[in-house]
Parts: C-alpha cells; structure tokens; sequence
C-alpha cells in the first residue's frame, strides 16, 4: 500500500522522533511504499498569506503551487499515518498549517455550493488512517473534555470513511511521568501494531 507518513515534531532527539523512526521501519518492513515528511526538517511553511486566503475558495491554484509536493502526496496516498505531540488538547501549529494549505479545494473536498449542506469529501478510496501521539494530560481527563484532538482526526476529518477506512489511534497518555520502560513499551506496540497492517487485510 502508499503510505504517507507525516511527523511533526520541533526536536529531532524527541521521543516523538523515536516513533516515527519505528515507524518508518516498522511499515517499510511489512512491505509498503512509503512517503516520509518530516515537516520541520522539511521547513514546511504553515502561513497562509493574505493573497492565498483570499484565492482560497475560488482558486486554490497559488496554495497547489506553492505546495506541489505535498499536494501531490495527498493524491498518491492510499493510507495516511500521522505523528506528532499533543499540545493544549490539539496538533502543533505547524500541522494544522499542513491541513490548512495542503488539504485544500478540489484536492481533499468541494465546497458545497448550498447552504446547510457539508463538503464533498474526495479522498473515498483512502484505505487506512493511523494516528500517533503522546500527550501530558492523563486519559480519564481527555475523556472528560471529550478527547479534541483525537475527535478533530477520527471525526471532523475521518468520520466520512469510517465504514470502509480502517483506522487505528495509539495515544501514550501521561507522557511526563512516563519511565524509559513504560515509553519503550509504548514503541513496541506501535512496531507490532504497524507490522500487522498487511495490504491485503486493510
């Protein structure tokens, strides 16, 4: 399968380089093709300016432009994992900046042209989505506030096609009181649960 794989991360001796490392490893082992964007390393630029903005609707062409090659990851993708840490209950800046210049109009949906009625989701032949985080808040108080950032993936984003996406969500929970064992543990089952994703399963 075509896998682009998305990390974001400032440090490039963080933990969160450690798994999307594994998991370059991990998914190139079990046989897939492989897309690696590492978004700092790459300086991705995440600002929109004025001009992009106001082209944004009725021609996205500048933004397709400026980021051709992410753009096209985006149509040569089957499955999407992504990497990053969570940070007051939501993806760094620089992500969500990638979602708002790459995803764009008549790349990943089309804008409804009716009041009252959602975007025309164009990305139904994705087959798996993966995403990888670590956060500082413990699990029962995510829960609590009702999970942001996972919802903005799983649901905002993915909701669409959850009947015919497999989708996987690993999250290590109480990363700063985290020991060496516990996150080495947590490296293990994104190799394993990464091993198992064969192309003709998903």
């Amino acid at each position: 399968m075509r896998l682009l794989v998305v990390f974001c991360h400032p440090n490039e001796d963080s933990f969160g380089a450690e798994i999307f490392r594994t998991a370059m490893t991990s998914l190139a082992e079990a046989g897939h093709e492989l897309r690696g964007r590492d978004l700092y390393r790459d300086n991705f630029d995440p600002v929109m300016s004025p001009e992009e903005r106001l082209d944004y609707l009725g021609s996205a062409q500048k933004l397709m432009e400026r980021n051709a090659l992410y753009v096209d990851d985006i149509r040569w993708m089957e499955g999407l994992v992504v990497i990053y840490p969570t940070w007051y209950y939501g993806m760094p800046a620089m992500l969500k900046g990638w979602l708002d210049c790459v995803w764009l109009p008549e790349v990943t949906f089309s804008v409804s042209e009716e009041k009252g009625a959602r975007a025309r989701f164009l990305l139904w032949d994705l087959k798996l989505f993966v995403g990888i985080t670590t956060s500082g808040s413990p699990w029962w108080w995510l829960k609590l506030i009702g999970d942001p950032g996972r919802r903005v993936w799983t649901r905002g984003l993915f909701h669409p096609f959850l009947t015919r996406t497999k989708t996987i969500w690993m999250q290590l929970y109480d990363m700063n009181q985290r020991s060496d064992a516990e996150c080495a543990a947590f490296l293990g089952k994104v190799d394993r649960k990464l091993r198992s994703l064969k192309g003709s399963d998903i």
